[in-house]
């Protein structure tokens, strides 16, 4: 079984100041590692987005706002976020690759797929860029499928709330959105009650981690909630946020998977939906080594290359009473324990 891998050139040329987490470095380590792992890799270059598919996410005016920002020199949209002139067109091919990943993999092209581009995305709002992200590379491609009548669940491992992924499908009953996440935290969004509006409501499910939370917790939580939601959702499509800032080396993040934990998740998430329909996207995640062993890891995951060890039970510290509260908030709507 071979992985589809897209990425584009350009995401190099999206340059952050000296010292800034989200660095070119990224990418290269990521591209490095999955070329030189065990399992055959299929290379796609990531198109442009088209137009009325990123109008899907968002608003048309911040659209241009982005584009003219960029054409004019580029700097700080906010403290975190910054653009150089190569930036709106990195970002326009970081929102098209999931998309052409969606549509390779549908002409049998691959058993499973990674997206490594930057930009990352899941913080962008309709029309707001905010950490780090300029386009909801995810959002978008959510939103693509959603269009084409899909049922599409996107898990977001990323240490940081993915609150513009969220925003974007809060009242959507036919994308599911569901987040692990160290809180509080920036972007102080994902509490346990935030489950969702309107006929979106139970749709969304937080699980809110407290600084420090252990490996085995997080997996036990992850298989207590996230599994068997997303099995009861039953998604024609997977979409994993897949950020590394979780990881125990990571230097902003608090909490302590370890890379082995990201093949054991992605495997049992892999298994619930149908074969050639899991993209993964690469989001946060600042150590290199991590971020680079990770990916071939949830890659090894989605293939099923890896022996993963059964998921841990029990939730201990002071993630047992926010797990808990987890469970009581979207119990109305979903079968979980």
């Amino acid at each position: 079984m071979s992985l589809l891998f897209v990425t584009h050139e350009l995401s190099r040329h999206h340059r952050t100041p000296v010292g800034h987490p989200e660095r070119v470095a990224r990418i290269d380590a990521v591209v490095d590692g999955i070329h030189t792992a065990r399992f055959d890799v299929d290379d796609l270059e990531a198109p442009r987005v088209d137009r009325d598919v990123l109008e899907l996410v968002h608003d048309p005016g911040y659209i241009d706002t982005v584009h003219d920002f960029c054409v004019r020199g580029g700097g700080h949209l906010d403290p975190d976020t910054f653009a150089v002139p190569a930036t709106w067109d990195a970002a326009i091919h970081a929102a098209g690759a999931g998309v052409a990943a969606a549509d390779a993999l549908v002409r049998n092209r691959g058993a499973t797929a990674f997206v490594a581009v930057r930009p990352p995305g899941h913080h962008a709002e309709r029309a707001q860029a905010m950490g780090f992200c300029f386009f909801n590379n995810v959002a978008v491609t959510a939103a693509y499928l959603r269009g084409r009548g899909e049922r599409v669940a996107v898990v977001d491992w990323d240490v940081h709330h993915g609150n513009g992924t969220q925003r974007s499908f809060y009242r959507d009953p036919d994308v599911l959105y569901l987040s692990l996440h160290e809180f509080p935290f920036y972007p102080g969004t994902g509490w346990v009650t935030e489950t969702g509006a309107g006929p979106g409501e139970g749709t969304t499910v937080n699980i809110a981690l407290p600084n420090g939370t252990t490996a085995d917790s997080h997996l036990a939580a992850f298989g207590r909630v996230v599994l068997p939601v997303v099995e009861q959702f039953s998604p024609d499509w997977l979409l994993i946020s897949a950020g590394y800032d979780a990881h125990v080396d990571d230097p902003l993040g608090g909490l302590r998977l370890r890379t082995a934990d990201y093949a054991t998740m992605a495997h049992e998430l892999a298994e619930v939906v149908p074969p050639s329909r899991t993209i993964a996207f690469l989001e946060g995640g600042y150590d290199l080594g991590a971020i680079a062993a990770s990916a071939v890891a949830t890659v090894e995951g989605t293939l099923g290359e890896v022996q993963t060890p059964p998921l841990p039970t029990e939730v201990t510290g002071s993630a047992a009473r926010t797990v808990q509260l987890t469970v009581e908030a979207v119990a109305a709507h979903w079968e979980v324990g």
